[in-house]
């Protein structure tokens, strides 16, 4: 029986006879239904329309994304390290050259993966390179295909060996999670945010939303909440989920003063 894929979010499902009569994440108020209706595909016919494209973003860092554009459209990223190379968040596709290379470079030690709208077809990534996937225990039920390779974990922080740690931020998603490479940006650290932290078009700022295609803003708890998890963390860079979305220097004090800017607007 197939693992069927929703087409508008990219979230592969447990597998059955006939598709889901509907996609529990997108009919949930932070996503949505596509216009036109729900509809399925699957990882075989995804890879006849579809292909894996790889862009180095810094040395030890490169993005891993579709072509064309699939679902919501987010690319992984994918951190190679002597002690192991870790992929943060994952896309619906993953197709056998792109496993070649990324065994011909040592494979993957774990995944880790910032919210729900990126759990994709993550079971599907860590059987192929025998990881685990280091999801946050407060997001369990947006699971579609569960499977032995989930390691849950709890509270809010996680090393995750090569000097990675995860940090549950909360906001978007109860379980929120974003990623610090301190070895990132020639040692000035980086944060991999998903869009828990969301750079936005003018990438000297970030946003916090708890829906961005239904625009339903944070309260300004939360975006303090959020704040008060990476403040003490070294960062002078952040990648945001898709290509380009990257404040490439001074992203620090960028997501100190967006919360004030977001909380002042939330306050007048």
């Amino acid at each position: 029986m197939p693992h069927y894929i929703c087409t508008n979010c990219g979230t592969q499902y447990a597998e059955t006879v006939q598709p889901p009569e509907k996609c529990t994440i997108c009919i949930e108020e932070r996503e949505f239904v596509a216009w036109d209706g729900q509809k399925w595909t699957t990882s075989d016919q995804l890879a006849k329309s579809h292909r894996n494209v790889i862009r180095q973003e810094e040395k030890g860092l490169s993005g891993i994304g579709m072509e064309p554009s699939f679902a919501i459209g987010q690319r992984g990223l994918l951190i190679t390290h002597p002690e192991g190379n870790v992929l943060w968040d994952c896309i619906s596709l993953l197709d056998n050259s792109l496993v070649e290379m990324v065994n011909g470079i040592g494979g993957l030690s774990a995944i880790a993966i910032s919210h729900p709208h990126y759990y994709s077809c993550m079971i599907e990534w860590a059987e192929a390179f025998d990881c685990p996937v280091y999801l946050h225990h407060a997001d369990r039920k947006w699971v579609m295909r569960s499977g032995p390779p989930i390691e849950y974990w709890e509270g809010d922080r996680k090393n995750i060996g090569a000097g990675l740690t995860l940090i549950r931020c909360g906001g978007h998603f109860d379980g929120g999670t974003v990623l610090h490479w301190p070895a990132g940006a020639g040692g000035k650290g980086v944060l991999l945010s998903g869009d828990i932290i969301h750079v936005v078009q003018d990438r000297r700022w970030v946003s916090f939303m708890y829906s961005y295609p239904n625009l339903i803003p944070l309260s300004a708890s939360k975006i303090r909440q959020i704040v008060n998890c990476v403040e003490p963390l070294e960062f002078d860079r952040i990648y945001g989920a898709w290509w380009g979305k990257t404040v490439s220097s001074d992203a620090k004090a960028a997501v100190d003063r967006s919360a004030r800017r977001y909380i002042q607007h939330l306050q007048e």
